[in-house]
């Protein structure tokens, strides 16, 4: 039996197997909408045959979105917008699907990426950006401003009423975005956090807002919605934040019921140099998972051959495995995976007669008629 279609719990929460399309920006949204390209984009997605859809990362603050065009929940209408692009997907399909919540830090105000991603200048619509401490993301940029005692009690209420909203809209779990150089990330590492308060210095206090903002929104949401973390394992920058604080920070979090942790790296610093290889961050998530109790951990990083994903699986390097541009390339991936595995998957009967002769039953024991 192939391990990657197996199914798996996260808490309440069950998937038919154990692939996750991992959270992609899409920089589509007006004013924090959701528009009809997101409905194109998560039916699509939500037909994929995978065991779990991430929502890209979803502001919780205006401030807080990393271009104009990022997706947000820090309002009801914007709530409303996003529950109604999602419901052809959910009338469509019974893929379990969670959202991202995200605080772009000292990394908001951006130009979309296809218009270069620099800051985007004030005169421009940019606006100053939060962060832990006033150090700018790259040199020339605007330094953001440091957050005090009241932003930061603005930001935990934020995240934990973004995630009530996406409850409301039905979605069955939510990631915290701690990783890729964003505020939560900001605060653990060394590099973007340079406060002298009980929120920097040492490892315990860098690590002490998020895992605040974490209590906030597990407090906020019903015992049966899980919620995860995804974090950067290291900043690829010497003297960052590394593995050894990030299994720190894992064995801090799983006590308050984190319901796992999504294991990505770097994004903090231009500085970082990324040894950028097939499955180059799976190191990082078997470590985590050999440190923690019971968490769930998942992989993420150039993980696209059906074959790599089974056996990162197997060797119980991880217990879910996480696809982004490769579930771009090909939307069918699970399908394609599960042909080659010799498992099933689900798809919808509108598809049925799409088996090649040669996969017949990659869709389960179906009967199709002709007429």
């Amino acid at each position: 039996m192939s391990r990657l279609f197996s199914s798996f719990r996260l808490g309440a929460l069950e998937l038919p197997n154990r692939i996750v399309i991992a959270p992609m920006c899409q920089y589509s949204a007006e004013e924090g909408h959701a528009t009809d390209w997101h409905l194109i984009h998560w039916g699509d997605l939500a037909l994929s045959g995978a065991g779990m859809l991430i929502i890209e990362a979803t502001a919780v603050t205006a401030e807080g979105r990393i271009s104009r065009s990022d997706l947000g929940l820090w309002s009801d209408a914007q709530a409303e917008s996003l529950a109604r692009m999602l419901a052809p997907a959910r009338r469509w399909s019974a893929i379990p699907v969670a959202i991202q919540l995200a605080h772009a830090g000292r990394k908001a105000s951006s130009r979309v990426p296809w218009e270069g991603g620099a800051q985007l200048p004030l005169e421009e619509g940019g606006w100053v950006a939060v962060a832990p401490s006033p150090l700018p993301h790259a040199p020339g940029e605007l330094p953001p401003q440091e957050l005090d005692a009241a932003g930061l009690s603005r930001v935990r209420e934020a995240f934990a009423a973004a995630a009530r909203r996406a409850v409301d809209c039905g979605l069955q779990a939510i990631e915290l975005h701690m990783a890729h150089g964003y505020l939560l990330h900001e605060f653990l590492s060394p590099l973007s956090n340079q406060r002298t308060d009980a929120y920097g210095g040492s490892l315990e206090n860098r690590m002490r807002f998020p895992l605040e903002v974490f209590r906030a929104v597990r407090d906020a949401v019903p015992e049966h919605i899980p919620v995860g973390v995804r974090i950067s394992a290291t900043d690829w920058v010497e003297g960052g934040w590394d593995l050894e604080q990030s299994i720190a920070f894992a064995q801090a979090i799983e006590p308050l019921g984190c319901a796992y942790i999504h294991v990505s790296s770097g994004g903090l610093s231009p500085q970082q140099k990324i040894p950028v290889a097939p499955g180059y961050q799976v190191p990082f998530a078997a470590a985590i998972r050999r440190a923690v109790t019971h968490m769930p951990v998942i992989a993420v990083g150039l993980i696209t051959e059906p074959q790599q994903a089974e056996a990162i699986l197997a060797e119980e390097k991880a217990d879910l495995v996480a696809l982004a541009r490769t579930m771009v390339w090909d939307p069918r991936w699970p399908w394609h995976a599960a042909a080659a595995l010799g498992a099933t998957v689900k798809a919808p009967p509108q598809y049925w007669r799409c088996q090649p002769q040669q996969h017949r039953g990659v869709f389960g024991e179906v009967k199709i008629g002709q007429r």
